[in-house]
Formats: structure tokens, sequence, C-alpha cells
């Protein structure tokens, strides 16, 4: 089964949490934070108002409130607007 965005919908996964901090400390599961960071899964073909600009591999960054999430054969997503992504990660 696969989730195919509609209008300028953007389909995210999240990135993994790291496990510790940059000091070395274990982080309890309770204790994480939710990723900010996504990677673009599929994007929607946009509407004659919202153009797509970005694409299925481009990491981005979202709003800790945003979008609706959505399991999938135990996988984890979220759906959000084009509108809704704050910036690219460039490598």
């Amino acid at each position: 089964m696969t989730l195919k965005p509609m209008a300028d919908n953007v389909l995210l996964k999240a990135q993994e949490a790291p496990e510790t901090t940059a000091s070395g400390i274990i982080l309890a599961t309770t204790s994480k934070e939710a990723p900010a960071v996504f990677e673009v899964v599929a994007v929607g073909p946009g509407t004659k108002d919202v153009t797509i600009t970005v694409a299925p591999g481009d990491k981005v960054v979202v709003g800790k409130y945003v979008g609706t999430d959505v399991t999938l054969e135990k996988v984890d997503y979220k759906f959000v607007k084009q509108d809704d992504i704050l910036a690219v990660v460039a490598e």
C-alpha cells in the first residue's frame, strides 16, 4: 500500500532521533524530542496557486506541531502543506 499526496500536500518520513547527546549522555525514550528534520517521500502535483518546489529525497525542517501524523505498515509519516516547510537542508 502506498500513500500519494494530493494538491500541495507533502508526505514526510521522520529521520532517526539521536540516541545520545553531543556530550555522550544516553537519552531515555521518553526524553527524546520529536524530530524536526524529515525526508520528503512524495509530493502532490500542486495547485494553480502553489507550485511544488521540494522533491522526494530532500531533507526539510518543519515546525513541531504542524501536519497530520499517519502510520502505515509500522512506519510513521507526516502530511504537511508545502507552506508548512520552513527550510530545505542543504548538504
